[in-house]
């Protein structure tokens, strides 16, 4: 196993391990708005400072971007640790158990490894660029489509970029006539390692930031998901809109959005 992804899967469960236990103490749990329909928790921080603490441990000079402190600059710029420490916030908030840990680890612009961590359902995906990708240390592949039917997909309402809502639906409609259903789980790492396991058949989404796609982009890729921007490109990380399913599927769900989707969103 590389060593950074180690020092991940450790950092991933110590900080996953607190926000389990926090949701026993729920009056605990102080929530404050950060941004429209965005929301933190103290146990984000709490959680962020348990991952950056490990990582600083065994590798102090690397550069840290994460969701809540930001970008930190470290010595070595050519690696960066990509920070989700709570990828669906709202649902823990709620009390609903389905959110997770995401870390990836980027040198010179390519994501190498990854982990994103379930610590409800103890269920850990990680992926090696060039390794394949895992759940639980057992290999996972995508699902791989004829075309859209019959097809499960997972996507996300974009709830911080309203503007867009009446494009988004006017391809949620177009793609409901193809395929056989949709879920929004509410976290876009776990629907990334939902595709990459066969959970779900494919995943589009936009509006989102490089800590929620990060770790959970690489995993679907090793286990054999095509992943792209709106416009088909390899933008995705940058844009925050993307497409990943197996070939045809990741076809056919593009095909959608070309027809439906706003020129602002295929930029």
């Amino acid at each position: 196993m590389h060593p950074m992804l180690n020092i991940a899967i450790r950092a991933a469960r110590k900080a996953g391990n607190h926000i389990a236990k926090s949701l026993e103490n729920v009056e605990k749990i102080e929530s404050t708005q950060k941004g429209a329909n965005d929301f933190v928790t103290n146990v984000d921080k709490e959680a962020e400072a348990l991952i950056i603490d490990t990582i600083k441990t065994s590798y102090p000079d690397h550069s840290i971007v994460a969701e809540e402190g930001g970008f930190q600059e470290g010595k070595d710029s050519d690696v960066q640790w990509i920070i989700d420490p709570l990828d669906g916030t709202s649902n823990f908030i709620k009390g609903l158990p389905h959110f997770s840990v995401s870390i990836a680890v980027r040198i010179k612009g390519k994501t190498e490894v990854a982990c994103v961590y379930d610590p409800m359902l103890n269920e850990l995906f990680t992926a090696q660029r060039g390794a394949g990708a895992q759940l639980n240390s057992a290999r996972i592949r995508v699902k791989q489509l004829k075309d859209l039917n019959g097809s499960i997909l997972a996507t996300g309402f974009p709830h911080r970029q309203k503007q867009h809502s009446e494009s988004y639906f006017n391809i949620m409609s177009s793609l409901f006539i193809e395929c056989a259903d949709f879920r929004r789980t509410g976290s876009a790492a776990l629907d990334l390692c939902y595709l990459a396991s066969g959970r779900v058949d494919g995943f589009f989404e936009l509006g989102l930031k490089p800590w929620d796609i990060a770790a959970g982009e690489l995993i679907a890729r090793e286990a054999g998901a095509i992943v792209t921007d709106f416009s088909g490109g390899s933008d995705h990380m940058k844009s925050g809109n993307i497409v990943a399913s197996s070939a045809r599927g990741t076809k056919g769900i593009l095909q959608h959005i070309r027809e439906k989707a706003n020129e602002a969103l295929l930029k």
